[in-house]
């Protein structure tokens, strides 16, 4: 057994869920626990720590070449402000609770659910984190990934920039249940509209969300090179055929559509040292 200030690697003594990738974890199966969340995570999305201890059951990935163009920039942490906003509500929580209920806040903490509005940064963390891991395998020469912005002035960020020879895409991963659809309304007497549902509720102000942080990056790096917005449902009833689709210039689509995407052969159109020393630059680490 292996342990730090937050996590313990430890045989489990229920069934579990992975917090990262939802594998079902069996009781008795090794795993960490995580303290500050409560939950687990399967050895496979465990750091890159625990790969000797990992070795003998699971395929170790060879680390890639250092590219030196890439040394002093930092990438950034899939999904690290959402995790810290959640567990710095989940202490702030934890703490009132106990200071109000000194005998009792441990079971009340143990049987009551966390509130929606913590959850929720659970919820999005997961969805960074998950998405950021994928992206961060397509890394390459060819392939540069950001993570993480933060947005200076403001408390926003942005959760993944992906640098290709065709253009920057800027990713807003979300976990909503439900099958994104467009519904387009007006035409030929009246003005055309274009919402975003998902599951049947209206989610238009994700697009406005992404076109802000597409006005911000293209504001960087400059109209001559393409910039294109996209919302990644990681978790939502996506048909078997088709089911992505574009709305005022967002692609709007899943993780495996999402990969191929990134990573389509095409000709250079842009200075990707320049644009990776840029953004970095300008949109420094949440």
């Amino acid at each position: 057994m292996s342990e730090g200030a937050n996590e313990k690697r430890m045989k489990l003594r229920y069934a579990g869920v992975c917090r990262v990738c939802d594998a079902e974890l069996a009781a008795r199966v090794e795993a960490i626990y995580e303290r500050f969340t409560r939950t687990v995570r399967c050895l496979d999305c465990s750091p890159a720590a625990d790969a000797i201890s990992r070795s003998s059951v699971v395929e170790v990935r060879p680390q890639r070449a250092s590219r030196p163009h890439s040394d002093a920039i930092d990438p950034g942490t899939p999904g690290a402000s959402a995790r810290r906003e959640y567990e710095r509500r989940q202490a702030r929580r934890e703490a009132r609770i106990r200071e109000k209920h000194p005998k009792l806040g441990g079971l009340i903490l143990a049987v009551a659910d966390e509130p929606q509005s913590t959850k929720s940064w659970d919820t999005g963390a997961i969805g960074e984190e998950r998405l950021g891991e994928k992206l961060n395998d397509l890394a390459s020469d060819s392939i540069r990934i950001l993570h993480d912005r933060r947005i200076p002035g403001t408390r926003a960020n942005i959760d993944h920039i992906a640098l290709t020879p065709s253009g920057v895409y800027v990713i807003d991963p979300k976990r909503y249940a439900g099958r994104p659809t467009l519904e387009i309304e007006g035409g030929l007497l009246r003005p055309r509209t274009e919402k975003l549902l998902v599951g049947g509720r209206d989610r238009t102000k994700l697009v406005d969300g992404v076109l802000n942080q597409v006005g911000l990056v293209r504001a960087i790096v400059g109209d001559d090179v393409p910039v294109v917005g996209v919302l990644c449902f990681i978790d939502a009833d996506w048909p078997l055929i088709g089911g992505s689709f574009t709305t005022r210039g967002v692609e709007v689509l899943w993780p495996r559509k999402l990969y191929p995407r990134l990573a389509a052969p095409t000709p250079s159109q842009v200075d990707l040292d320049a644009l990776h020393r840029a953004l970095a630059a300008a949109l420094p680490p949440a």
